[in-house]
């Protein structure tokens, strides 16, 4: 059975960029794109008819975007994604960012995180515009079983992107404990910690043979963002544990503002019960 994608719109100006992803990625699948419109009850426009809201969203598309099927309903907007999401058997949701300002991209906030901790799959935030294929993944890991299923559920979605698994590490009490020694012993238990991941029966022989490991040393919005960009990636991967929002997500409280200040786009992926 061909995968299946919602596309959640908000209908601004900077929508366009998760639509075209979105249609990319649905040709890349074999697959079809629901297009979803939600009518906040507290909004100004909580009045307007969905069926008419339908046929306009319709004759706006591009011509690209002809063929999805559209979806508008009223109700709160993150609550409503994460239901037709379960409803229609979705696999991704795809979405953008609120709005752009002089400080960078600011994502949809607490209806991200909402969906995030609800939604029953992968949820794709979109930011650049989709000049080529999600060739190169960055995945955040910390060697949990989050982390793991993290790199599962991207490998599955992009089957011809390379993987890059990206771990950062520092010294504790770096402050007084300055010895190179020390560095060396910290970096030699990570490495020893990725060794046996990479060993994980979890993974597939298959997946395996995509990963690329790197332990790097300092704050981890660093590492993750220098690996970024010295592998030319396309996509930050993030699991979550989806209980409480990102300040339990497996790579810590920075999960958040890694979303936010991410140069690409990022796929967060909650593990699954």
């Amino acid at each position: 059975m061909p995968p299946s994608l919602l596309f959640a719109t908000d209908l601004t100006a900077r929508g366009d960029r998760p639509l075209d992803r979105a249609v990319s990625l649905a040709k890349e699948m074999h697959c079809d794109v629901k297009l979803l419109h939600v009518i906040d009850k507290k909004a100004a426009a909580a009045q307007a008819d969905p069926a008419e809201v339908s046929e306009k969203i319709r004759v706006d598309l591009p011509e690209q975007a002809a063929g999805v099927d559209i979806i508008v309903e009223k109700g709160s907007p993150p609550q409503t994604i994460a239901r037709i999401a379960e409803e229609t058997g979705s696999d991704l949701i795809v979405t953008g960012v609120a709005r752009h300002t002089s400080l960078g991209d600011v994502t949809l906030g607490t209806a991200v995180d909402y969906i995030v901790r609800r939604a029953p799959v992968p949820v794709l935030v979109v930011k650049k515009r989709p000049l080529r294929p999600y060739r190169t993944l960055v995945v955040a890991t910390d060697f949990s079983a989050y982390s793991l299923g993290a790199v599962n559920a991207a490998a599955a979605l992009f089957p011809e992107a390379e993987i890059h698994l990206v771990h950062a590490y520092a010294v504790p009490y770096s402050g007084w404990l300055k010895s190179d020694e020390v560095e060396k012993e910290v970096r030699e238990e990570a490495e020893e910690y990725m060794e046996k991941f990479l060993a994980d029966p979890g993974f597939s022989e298959e997946v395996r043979a995509r990963l690329h490991p790197h332990i790097g040393y300092g704050h981890i919005e660093e590492v993750i963002y220098r690996a970024l960009r010295e592998n030319d990636a396309d996509l930050l991967v993030l699991g979550t544990h989806g209980r409480s929002g990102f300040a339990q997500a497996t790579i810590g409280s920075n999960a958040q503002s890694m979303l936010t200040g991410s140069p690409t786009d990022v796929l967060m992926v909650r593990k699954q019960k």
